[in-house]
């Protein structure tokens, strides 16, 4: 897979190591100088540009790639960034860093975006999922079909603890993706029983959301 990362900081420098470890073919794109870090992370391409411009973008070659992440630290630079990306080049998917939350409505379809990250949105999740139990907590949105990734841990007295996954009548469009106990992730089998302190990752519409609340943590 080819990925094209607009934004070479630390961010971006660090995505591309990560991609570039898993055997990925990653370009780095930045308009400041200091930025070409080619020592840094010397397996990846490197281009002095700025990925706003049509022009830089050609020179990229950026139709021959898999994903476009805009990860600049201007919010208006990785929206022009993504909307490039998605309709003058095709690019079938598009992830963008959402540097101020105030700014997160943007990020969406109409923009190019198919994947917004927000660094804040995130820190928050992960604070309330570490200190949360029967509680409902969304880890993640796909912008593209407008469903969540969603994590409830399993409180002592849910009616549920001790019972098989196939035996549980989940709402309809709620589908279980994992199962997180004792430090590992374990497949959603049907013979697979729960137990309390189970963490449960669900991809869910938001409208199934309460559901999936009411039935594995019923609030009395």
């Amino acid at each position: 897979m080819r990925v094209a990362i607009a934004g070479a900081g630390a961010v971006g420098r660090s995505v591309a190591q990560e991609l570039l470890d898993n055997g990925h073919t990653v370009l780095l794109i930045d308009k400041q100088a200091t930025s070409i870090r080619s020592d840094v992370v010397p397996d990846a391409q490197w281009l002095l540009a700025d990925a706003c411009e049509f022009s830089s973008l050609t020179e990229a070659q950026l139709q021959t790639c898999d994903v476009m992440i805009a990860a600049t630290g201007d919010d208006k630079a990785n929206l022009v960034i993504a909307l490039l990306a998605k309709t003058e080049f095709t690019v079938p998917r598009t992830v963008a860093r959402v540097n101020h939350p105030s700014n997160e409505w943007l990020f969406d379809e109409s923009w190019g975006v198919d994947v917004a990250v927000s660094t804040p949105r995130l820190m928050s999740a992960l604070v309330e999922e570490a200190v949360t139990v029967g509680d409902l907590v969304r880890l993640f949105t796909f912008r593209q079909n407008s469903t969540n990734l969603v994590e409830l841990t399993m409180p002592d007295d849910s009616p549920f603890v001790g019972q098989r996954v196939g035996d549980v009548p989940w709402p309809l469009d709620v589908v279980l993706v994992a199962i997180l106990r004792d430090h590992g992730i374990n497949t959603p089998e049907a013979d697979r029983s729960l137990e309390a302190g189970d963490e449960l990752l669900f991809v869910c519409p938001e409208s199934a959301e309460a559901a999936i609340g009411d039935l594995l943590a019923p609030k009395g």
